[in-house]
Order: structure tokens, then sequence, then C-alpha cells
């Protein structure tokens, strides 16, 4: 006897937060006496991030520990702790496609991967060979299948080791929509982080715009967007199979040693995303989205601590207020 397929109704909560740039004043903070203890730098935020079911950073300094020697700018090698200390707070998922992915060569990548692996922490962009790359990632949120890719625009002039163009994924505007037709026919929901614009300019660039579109209409749901160290708003596309789209062009630093012209103020994107299948027919959808501006304070380069913007303004630590900010960022979510 047949029995029909029961109706399914699903939600989940996914965020996305911008750079984890670990420069020396903020791993000589968190040194101990037998290692690094990033965690306490995220305690007024912990609360914020924990309310999501997926969250996705980028990890932007090369996590390849110790015995790679721990490096600030211009190349980065940040201990394993910052890892433990973002998922400590929430974060679930890693992008790690961008410009510092190279900084320690091909060795840095897979010693980051192997970490992230004993972690059982999933992650794109950088990968430890062909097959990898080629392996869709897709996590399952609440029965909702999830989709993420991740893209960068180089590698600041470091060159793919020969033969091992796999191990950054850089931008590519046919192999991404090849990719986000593939994810498309396989997940609910299509995320793609891209590492793109211009450092330090807080509004996209007409390439940035055009690259949106491109991949949103391509099947993207939602672009992640980092790179510019400050924020830049977030968009709604209409795409041109009905769907509505956004793009997030930048997400600032989460956590850096960068400071002022908003350097030190980052955020979460955080939306809703609903799965209903009534008689066979599935319908998907974005809603209720939210951003939360955050605000990285230090005395004098000491006492890292990432706090809700709205926080450290009463708290006389920034001029900026949440206002300003979210206006700066909502304008064009309507």
């Amino acid at each position: 006897m047949n029995t029909a397929p029961k109706d399914f109704h699903s939600s989940a909560v996914i965020g996305g937060i911008g750079d984890i740039l670990v420069h020396d004043w903020v791993y000589e903070d968190a040194k101990t006496k037998n290692g690094y203890n990033f965690k306490p730098i995220f305690q007024p935020v912990k609360s914020l991030l924990q309310g999501t079911d997926l969250l996705i950073a980028n990890q932007e300094s090369i996590p390849g520990g110790e015995k790679l020697g721990i490096s600030s700018y211009p190349i980065f090698n940040s201990p394993f702790e910052i890892v433990d200390a973002i998922m400590d707070a929430g974060v679930n998922f890693l992008s790690t496609a961008n410009n510092h992915a190279l900084d320690k060569g091909e060795a840095g990548i897979l010693i980051s991967i192997s970490y992230f692996e004993k972690k059982k922490l999933p992650h794109v962009g950088t990968f430890k060979d062909e097959k990898d790359q080629q392996t869709l990632r897709i996590e399952n949120v609440n029965g909702i299948k999830v989709a993420i890719l991740a893209y960068t625009y180089g590698t600041n002039g470091i060159p793919l080791p020969e033969g091992k163009n796999y191990l950054v994924n850089i931008i590519d505007k046919k192999k991404i929509l090849l990719e986000l037709k593939r994810a498309r026919s396989q997940a609910d929901i299509v995320i793609l982080s891209l590492h793109w614009g211009i450092e330090y300019m807080r509004q996209p660039t007409e390439e940035q715009k055009e690259l949106a579109k491109l991949f949103t209409n391509g099947g993207a749901d939602v672009i992640l967007g980092t790179h510019p160290h400050v924020l830049q708003p977030i968009e709604k596309l209409r795409t041109e199979d009905g769907r509505d789209a956004y793009v997030v062009y930048s997400l600032g630093n989460f956590i850096s040693g960068q400071m002022w012209d908003y350097k030190d103020i980052g955020g979460m994107f955080e939306f809703k995303v609903s799965k209903d299948i009534i008689e066979n027919v599935k319908n998907i959808k974005i809603s209720d989205i939210q951003f939360h501006p955050t605000f990285v304070f230090n005395q004098n380069l000491h006492h890292y601590r990432v706090y809700p913007l709205k926080e450290a303004y009463q708290k006389g630590m920034i001029d900026h207020s949440y206002n300003e900010i979210m206006q700066h960022m909502m304008n064009g979510v309507k």
C-alpha cells in the first residue's frame, strides 16, 4: 500500500561574518604561558553569534600553527587556537579563499586544512587536491541543503605552484557559473563567498555590482563579500528567474589589528531560510534580513574584544552610532 509523502516544513537561521585577520597585536594579546587563548575576544558577541544554525566566517589569515612561524602583515600565519576560539563563539563553517591564502605556500594550506579536519570544521575555498576541490560543500541545516562556494580575486601576486591550481579557488566567471548551476541542482539554497573589491572603499565598485548581477542570475541566493576591510552595503536583487537574492558587498573586519576609518567595524549578516514541501511542491523562501554591527575594541593594543556596536557606542568606545552604520548597510534592502 502506497502512502502519500508527508509534507515538510523547516527553517534555519544563517549568518555570515567578515575577516578573521590576526595581526601581531592581536596574537600577542592572546599569548599565554603555554599557547594562545583568543576566546575572551569574542565573549561580548558570543550570544549573538550562537543565535544562528549555520555561521560562515572568512578565515583571512592562514591558521598554520607555530611550527610554520606565527607572523603578521604582509605574510600572515596564525596560531591554531584562533580556530578553536571562533568555533567556541559559534562559527561552524569557513570560507578560506582570500588574498592571503598562499602566504605560507602549499604547506600553510595543507596544515590548516588538516587542522580544520581534526576539528571537524567544514571549509571551502582552499583544497588539498583536485578531488577535494571538485567536492561540493553542502551543509544539511535542519533538513535544508545549503551549498557554499568561495573564490578570491587573487593571492597577492604569489603564484599557485605549477600543476596545483586546485589549492585556491580564483574568481573565473565561467567556472563559477558552472559551479553555481551544479550547486543549484543539488541544494535548496546557494551561498557564494567572494573576496573582491578595493580595500578601504565603503562603496562597491562597478565590477562588484556587475559580478553580483551575473552570479545571482547564475544561481547564487546570497553573496557574502569580503576583502575591503570596511563595511559595504547590502543590496537586494531580483534575479531573471524571479528569485530575491541578497548581496553583502563587504562584511568588513570581524577581528583584526586594524583601527580607525571604519576598519574596526564589522558585523554579522543574518537571514532566515524556510523550506516547505506541500504535495511534492517545494518552496524556498529567504526572509528576516538583519545586520548586527560590531566593533573591535582595544586598550593600547591590549585586551582586544569584539562588542556589539550599540554597546560600544553607549560605553563611549566609538563615535560612529548604530543608526549611522545601519543606514549605510540597509538602505538597499527594501
